[in-house]
């Protein structure tokens, strides 16, 4: 599947360890190169376009859409592209293309490809058409709701992503967090976990391969202190950027209590 302006129109050890809270100047979007089909001994071309993505959250930091738009080299300029993003999660041969990178990486191959300048996110928000919305709904209770002893509230967040993770991946994380390697046939499918305190509040996540080929989740529980969860908005992002750098494309972000 190529990317065109027509397709697309179509349609985060178990030992504490502190966050760094994003600032206001970090990019908040997301961006992807997005390379064309290549028999095997071309796979030096350079990327055919660019895809922005911004997932835009509710008060309980639950997904409730994700807004996008896409750049190809000689076009008229940005064109909205709810179609080629849903394709980003759902095609096997297009995500096998699909490289999420920072936001100075997507500078850098805009200029190659005679883009110049890459617009600032404010402008570039303005490229973006709004996605399906989903319906805000009360929290997924898979069990009676249980709170930690000696915390305020508990939280369960289930972050699912697309496509594959290699061994060299799983490495990166469990040194970048630090993350915890576990037994890779368990039948319940993890294959990390980590812990980390942001604040007085409480942070366990695990990293699991679902039962199908190019699936991952993020299953993460939080244990606020307090009432106030400004923790999480910016944890959550943080981990879910290291995975998308790592090769997987984040789809939502359910919470389940």
């Amino acid at each position: 599947m190529a990317m065109s302006r027509t397709e697309g129109d179509a349609a985060a050890d178990r030992s504490p360890v502190s966050v760094r809270r994003p600032r206001p100047a970090e990019p908040a979007l997301d961006y992807y190169l997005v390379h064309p089909q290549q028999p095997d001994d071309r796979r030096d071309a350079p990327p055919e376009g660019i895809v922005v993505e911004e997932f835009r959250f509710g008060a309980d930091h639950s997904v409730l859409r994700v807004d996008s738009a896409a750049w190809t080299p000689g076009g008229p300029g940005w064109w909205t592209s709810p179609g080629l993003s849903r394709s980003l999660r759902t095609d096997p041969e297009l995500r096998g293309r699909v490289v999420g990178v920072p936001r100075h990486r997507a500078e850098v191959v805009y200029r190659q490809l005679d883009g110049g300048p890459l617009p600032d996110e404010a402008t570039l928000r303005g490229h973006l058409r709004v996605g399906n919305t989903h319906p805000a709904t009360a929290p997924l209770l898979l069990s009676p709701a249980r709170v930690t002893p000696g915390f305020h509230s508990t939280r369960m967040y289930r972050v699912l992503f697309a496509n594959e993770l290699g061994p060299g991946d799983l490495a990166h994380l469990a040194a970048l967090w630090p993350m915890s390697r576990t037994d890779p046939t368990r039948a319940d499918g993890v294959v990390g976990t980590a812990r980390r305190r942001v604040g007085a509040d409480a942070y366990r996540w695990d990293l699991r391969r679902l039962g199908v080929l190019g699936a991952y989740c993020l299953d993460l529980t939080v244990d606020l202190a307090t009432p106030q969860d400004d923790s999480i908005g910016p944890v959550l992002r943080e981990l879910t950027t290291a995975l998308r750098l790592r090769g997987l494309i984040p789809v939502t972000v359910e919470r389940f209590s």
